[in-house]
């Protein structure tokens, strides 16, 4: 059975880094997680868009 998650390593904007841990504290989740729950939010509209028909 493969791991759930795996380890990256990414470069963020400092400006960026700060809101995440503002809303991540808010949220009472952890850095990482909060990350990964944005782009999966993030994720899920782009490819729902994109299997909109296009008018």
């Amino acid at each position: 059975m493969r791991p759930l998650k795996q380890k990256v390593s990414i470069t963020l904007d400092i400006d960026i880094i700060e809101k995440i841990k503002v809303l991540s504290e808010e949220c009472d989740r952890s850095f990482s997680q909060y990350i990964n729950l944005i782009l999966k939010e993030y994720l899920s509209r782009a490819l729902s868009d994109k299997r909109q028909p296009h008018r």
